[in-house]
């Protein structure tokens, strides 16, 4: 992708994140508007303890997505690049942004041979209906309810509040993780870093 395309995509997500519309299914942004729960703000990382560092192997897991498939990082080992993209909760205002955000943003992944996975503490039902509302996403949504946070726990985001962070890994194609961003959670994590995250990997 041409930079002048790469600095069009940029200016019109943040162009659409100040105007509160990150995602281009902009109708259902306006659905949702008034049944989002608003937590104010919150303490911006909770988590107990560093487990995952860059350079390790990624912990395996198994979650079910919003279909009922299993998702697994073992299967995408060898095939894809995998960003786990780890939100705290459904119907919540920068959550509400962050996923539908990465539909503008899909061409990255796919020159960088990269799957996204999305993972909430919320179980299925209302991950679900939260998905529905958004527009439809393009990337697989799973459920780590229960063991209650047994994933996030692995990859060391599980707050004490039960929630996760607000947090983004970036896993090769051998398992290894290359970037961690376990972010502010009352703001969405900068795309750009991302993107630049990607375009590291040897595909």
């Amino acid at each position: 992708m041409s930079t002048a395309r790469t600095f069009l995509i940029f200016a019109i997500i943040g162009t659409l994140a100040v105007m509160g519309y990150i995602s281009p299914a902009v109708h259902a942004e306006k659905t949702i508007h008034d049944g989002i729960y608003d937590p104010g703000i919150l303490k911006p990382t909770d988590s107990p303890a560093k487990k995952v560092n860059v350079g390790d192997k990624a912990p395996d897991f198994e979650l079910k997505d919003l279909s009922g498939k299993t998702i697994s990082l073992k299967a995408f080992i060898g095939r894809k690049n995998v960003v786990l993209s780890f939100v705290p909760a459904a119907w919540t205002p920068v959550c509400s942004k962050q996923w539908p955000g990465y539909n503008i943003a899909r061409e990255f992944f796919d020159e960088n041979d990269a799957i996204l996975v999305g993972v909430s503490v919320d179980n299925t039902p209302t991950l679900f209906a939260w998905v529905k509302e958004m527009g439809d996403l393009w990337f697989p949504v799973a459920s780590d309810f229960w063991p209650h946070g047994e994933v996030s726990k692995k990859y060391g985001v599980l707050r004490d509040d039960g929630m996760s962070e607000r947090a983004l890994f970036v896993i090769d194609k051998k398992g290894i993780v290359r970037y961690i961003d376990v972010h502010d959670i009352n703001a969405m994590p900068r795309l750009e870093d991302l993107v630049g995250a990607l375009r590291k990997l040897e595909n």
